[in-house]
């Protein structure tokens, strides 16, 4: 492929440019699609740009100028049009989040580098290697939702997908010569599945990292930390890590200051932040610590079962073969096992290739490709 082909595209920005442009789509085998967000610069992240490309067009649509996206939804819901999408997990959260969109027969051509064995598969290293193509990526974290998006932002863009195409064609060529393609299929049907998190009411503690950690009334300041951040971010429509980071939360809710001066001591915050929300916190902890015990927040803990003392050898085991396995296919070794399947399989102790499938966390491709092999593993370890 040429380092710079003829580049062209068109830009979608009223809802009768895509009602059009839908109508293409009908007779395609495969769409590319990229996303560009904004959740470096507002509280609520959304879709700003999608791209879409396929061999006869490429397309940049704009969703704060088109609020519709369904007539799309029916083309990313078929199962005879492969989505070709790299490192899709945020875009797939993100368009069933912001346009209720689903995506099935999804290649990823990152779950393909992967599983050929690349160490490097950004898209920008991917296609340097592949195509020798240079992406410059230097617009990533740039503000997507501002309008007008200047012309190079949106050249940029526009590139993203033009070449995952001919991208996804060559590496399912490399996947078929090493026997990988039903491995990376069912890989890719499994993400298609993931969804946008919610709160749901829940605590917001419970998805901050190290909370886990803290007894129950460091708990409770810590809660009460992050509504006032977030209430925060809301007003001001600014990602909570911009208003005050976690490391800053955590120290805060260790310390537990009840005065100004106190949390100045704690040095978690600059002094700029002090100034503009020293108040609010100071009074969080103190609300916090007046919580009677029996309503603090308790982190919720799962009771594992009563492990064989002849797991951990297993694991071993496993992880040695494993290991070998890796080496011989050129794979990181977490693909072909992670942590988590080596110990399920530990504790089942499968005697055969049969009860081998009680293994939940375990993929039919692992199954079919080294089921005899880890049963073997097994029995020799007794």
């Amino acid at each position: 492929m040429e380092n710079e082909k003829k580049f062209s595209y068109q830009v979608i920005d009223t809802e009768s440019k895509l009602k059009d442009f839908a109508k293409t789509l009908e007779g395609e085998a495969d769409i590319a699609a990229d996303l560009e967000a904004d959740s470096m610069y507002h509280f609520k992240e959304k879709v700003c740009l999608l791209q879409m490309a396929t061999p006869k067009a490429n397309v940049i649509i704009d969703p704060l100028q088109v609020r519709d996206l369904s007539p799309l939804i029916p083309f990313f819901k078929r199962h005879d049009i492969r989505k070709i999408l790299h490192g899709a997990d945020y875009d797939i959260r993100s368009l069933h989040r912001d346009f209720s969109i689903e995506i099935n027969n999804l290649f990823d051509t990152q779950i393909a580098c992967r599983f050929l064995g690349y160490r490097e598969t950004g898209l920008e290293a991917v296609l340097q290697r592949r195509f020798s193509i240079t992406l410059d990526k230097k617009y990533q974290r740039k503000n997507w939702s501002q309008r007008p998006l200047p012309a190079d932002m949106m050249e940029y863009a526009a590139k993203d997908a033009i070449y995952l195409v001919s991208l996804a064609n060559a590496l399912e060529k490399e996947l078929e010569a090493k026997g990988r393609v039903s491995w990376v299929h069912e890989e890719c049907d499994e993400l298609t599945k993931v969804r946008a998190e919610t709160s749901n009411g829940n605590l917001l503690c419970l998805r901050f990292k190290g909370a886990g950690r803290l007894r129950p009334r460091r708990l409770g300041i810590l809660e009460s930390l992050l509504h006032f951040r977030q209430d925060i971010a809301e007003k001001k429509d600014r990602p909570v890590f911009k208003i005050l980071g976690n490391d800053s939360l955590l120290g805060i809710s260790k310390l537990k200051p009840v005065s100004l001066r106190e949390l100045e001591r704690t040095k978690t915050l600059s002094r700029k932040q002090v100034n503009m929300y020293g108040d609010g916190l100071v009074e969080c902890v103190r609300t916090a610590l007046e919580i009677p015990e029996k309503d603090l927040p308790v982190y919720p803990r799962k009771k594992g079962p009563v492990l064989s003392p002849k797991v951990p050898a297993r694991v071993n085991s496993l992880k040695r073969w494993r290991n070998m396995k890796a080496q011989e296919l050129e794979m990181d070794p977490a693909l072909i096992c992670n942590k988590l399947l080596l110990t399920m399989i530990a504790i089942k102790n499968p005697r055969d290739t049969e009860s081998l499938k009680a293994v939940r966390e375990m993929k039919n491709w692992q199954q079919e490709t080294f089921g005899e092999e880890i049963v073997d593993v097994l029995k020799k370890r007794g």
